[in-house]
């Protein structure tokens, strides 16, 4: 099983395509102005105590206030609030918590107005993302994520991942860990940590130590808003969670995020440098490795399953919906329940692909095909656990219903990918009419000649789409052979699926856009 991370710089950030086997499993966008992502911490100033909800309005910067929950404030709020207030009147300059004394821990059932007043100041850590109408969910109980290990200030328990199931390797790491943290702080480990030594684990905690340090340093002279600590870029951090063995390339078009990721691997795998590649060809990345193509199949209302059948995908405020149908499939087995568990088993391994590929996150309702016997519905649930096996967000799955429904929440932390797949035909601008397709041809044979003999260009590539590069390229004496005859230049043809039937682009030798007049 391959991996493939492809990442494809634009004007505005990043697109990141995960594939697995060659199929596109999660796609994200990155912008550069993007703020208020999950993990950065700020200093936030209260400015409401709401005591009907047990909550207060942190602004942090965004245009709505941030809500932070009473139960989200960590039992060593007060020790955070204590210390945040020693660094900046710089009673404290070092980021060690060697001899600071903590606070005694809140009452988990008590009030948020105990704790916190307005006009206060405090360390917060964005969880969950603006949303719709929401501003961003905050937490007091600050982490910083590494590759293996998890740091936590102000507390002193060393938790292992329960993916961990050898009872020997979570005691070694726990007294591994034990005695290598510094004093004060606690560590999760994370599954990844299973079988490594203690220089790679001593490595990461020492990383881990100095974003902490970085982040005291620019508390000391934080003003309110003022990002304290941020999380690395989403290209960096899928690497930080799911770089392993399986991977076999990381792509990147850009020179500057190539140079920006390669030294982010070294610090964290640098035996997997090598299988980080900078791609310089003149086609598109992404319509090389063909996922242009997957991201029109893949987002929209209905998605087609593998082997017949397909998934109507609704949104509402509240909840997802999704609808299994039979499609064609319904004629291919020899009763109706073969049917029915055939075509369930394909839509499930969809429906978890498309979860992890849209970040669809709540609730989710998925109406099986239905199906009779009970000894069906258990395989389709554990194939349904099997599929969901990969996603790294938290997620619980209940067995189908007696109405054939699955429900499945999922841990929403960001606002769902939604990719639009119709949009106005960029050939008539929505009109309905378009220039005689017949014509391109002859157009662009026109602005070649021009090319050509007036502005002398000496190379040439053109961009069209597929059937276009086909209606081209094909025959013997092909109208692109026909050029060359014509002006004894040959001209570049390249398929571009994102293009209308009737769009064109003109390259010149450098690549840059030959504008047309």
């Amino acid at each position: 099983m391959s991996n493939e991370l492809i990442i494809n710089s634009t004007q505005n950030g990043s697109r990141i395509a995960l594939l697995k086997d060659k199929k596109l499993v999660e796609f994200h966008q990155e912008e550069n102005n993007n703020q208020f992502n999950v993990g950065d911490i700020y200093l936030g100033t209260v400015k409401k105590v709401v005591q009907g909800l047990n909550a207060s309005f942190i602004d942090i910067g965004y245009e709505k206030d941030a809500f932070l929950h009473y139960l989200d404030l960590g039992p060593q709020v007060q020790s955070l609030n204590k210390h945040t207030k020693l660094v900046m009147n710089k009673k404290i300059t070092s980021a060690k918590l060697t001899g600071f004394k903590n606070e005694p821990d809140i009452n988990k059932l008590g009030k948020i107005s105990q704790v916190l007043s307005k006009n206060q100041k405090l360390l917060v850590q964005v969880v969950k993302e603006p949303i719709s109408t929401k501003g961003p969910r905050l937490s007091c109980e600050l982490s910083i994520a590494g590759r293996y290990l998890v740091l936590v200030p102000f507390s002193s328990a060393v938790n292992v991942s329960k993916k961990i199931s050898d009872s020997n390797e979570r005691k070694r790491l726990a007294r591994l860990i034990s005695s290598i943290k510094p004093e004060g702080f606690g560590v999760i480990i994370r599954t990844v940590a299973q079988g490594k030594d203690v220089k790679e684990l001593d490595n990461d905690l020492q990383n881990l130590f100095s974003i902490w340090e970085k982040g005291i340093n620019t508390l000391k002279k934080a003003k309110a808003n003022d990002k304290i600590i941020g999380e690395v870029s989403r290209a960096n951090s899928i690497l930080r969670d799911v770089l392993n063995e399986s991977f076999d390339s990381i792509i990147v078009d850009d020179k500057d995020l190539f140079n920006e990721i390669r030294n982010y691997v070294r610090s964290i795998a640098p035996d997997k440098e090598k299988i980080l590649k900078l791609y310089q060809n003149k086609v598109k990345l992404f319509e090389t490795y063909g996922i242009e193509k997957q991201l029109k199949t893949s987002f929209g209302k209905s998605v087609s399953v593998t082997n017949g059948g397909y998934l109507i995908i609704e949104h509402t405020e509240a909840l997802h919906v999704i609808d299994v149908n039979s499609g064609n499939k319904s004629n291919r087995e020899e009763d109706q329940e073969s049917t029915a568990l055939t075509v369930n088993i394909e839509a499930a391994k969809e429906i978890a692909r498309q979860l992890r590929l849209r970040d669809m996150g709540g609730i989710i309702v998925v109406d099986f095909i239905d199906m009779r016997r009970t000894e069906n519905k258990k395989l389709l649930f554990k194939k349904m656990r099997e599929a969901m096996e990969d996603d790294r967000s938290k997620h619980t799955i209940l067995p189908l219903s007696k109405f054939g429904l699955l429900q499945i929440t999922r841990q929403r932390v960001r606002p769902e990918l939604n990719i639009v797949t119709r949009e106005a035909c960029p050939a008539c601008g929505g009109t309905g009419n378009i220039t005689a397709s017949i014509q391109v041809a002859d157009q662009i044979e026109t602005a070649l000649k021009y090319f050509f003999t007036k502005q002398n260009e000496k190379k040439i590539t053109l961009s069209v789409h597929p059937y276009l590069a086909g209606y081209f390229q094909n025959g013997i004496m092909s109208i692109q052979m026909k050029w060359f005859l014509k002006h004894f230049k040959w001209v570049k043809i390249i398929g571009d699926t994102s293009l209308g039937i009737t769009e064109y682009h003109f390259f010149n030798e450098n690549g840059e856009l030959i504008q047309l007049i």
